[in-house]
């Protein structure tokens, strides 16, 4: 793991395709490790070609290979495969008083289009894996609820993406013009998810985003 981290700095330090100057004493400090430590990860990663080391006199300098480049781009790569797996693990939070109101106007168009009768209500998630609920629906497609004017008042569109809790179908929604931050995913279902579930604020979750 220390190696992975290593090539980074060296990396963030502009050291691909160009050597760069470097300290053991820096590179310690931003590892945290000992310089005896990082000098042993450098032998190792000269030995395995991902680095091209050469020193005159007191100065290092440090390139990364192509190979050292090419084994960070196949981990980012892999990395952003398991990240996308579909999957949002968070805990559970109140909301803003204002999910009730809002789902009755739109449970019409919500039967319409995802097929079920919404509980006038909503479940509030803050998303704690991945980064962001726009991270982890970034492969789904949504459904397009459209929006409408109701006594002179406009409702905009909102995005549905489809979602199981528990073998419970839901989605999360996404107005147009959200109130919500990006960490938070706000849930309708056929049921109310806190009583049918048993949580409570701070509960951890798992939603599946269903493609």
């Amino acid at each position: 793991m220390k190696n992975i981290q290593l090539l980074v700095v060296l990396s963030r330090m502009g050291a691909i395709g160009k050597a760069v100057r470097v300290t053991v004493r820096k590179l310690a400090n931003e590892l945290g490790v000992s310089p005896q430590t990082v000098l042993r990860l450098l032998r190792e990663m000269e030995t395995e070609g991902l680095i091209k080391r050469r020193v005159e006199g007191k100065t290092t300098f440090i390139e990364v290979t192509p190979e050292g480049a090419g084994f960070l781009q196949r981990l980012c790569d892999e990395i952003s495969k398991a990240l996308s797996t579909g999957v949002i693990v968070g805990e559970v939070v109140s909301g803003l008083g204002e999910g009730a109101y809002y789902v009755r106007q739109y449970a019409p168009l919500i039967r319409e289009y995802l097929g079920f009768e919404p509980y006038p209500g909503t479940l509030n998630v803050r998303v704690l894996f991945p980064k962001t609920v726009f991270d982890a629906l970034c492969n789904a497609r949504p459904v397009i609820i459209p929006g409408f004017t109701k006594e002179g008042r406009t409702f905009g569109d909102v995005k549905a993406y489809r979602v199981r809790i528990d073998n419970i179908e839901g989605a999360i929604v996404i107005p147009s013009r959200t109130v919500h931050p990006p960490k938070i995913a706000e849930i309708v279902a056929p049921v109310n998810l806190r009583e049918r579930l048993k949580l409570r604020d701070g509960d951890r979750i798992r939603i599946e985003v269903v493609e």
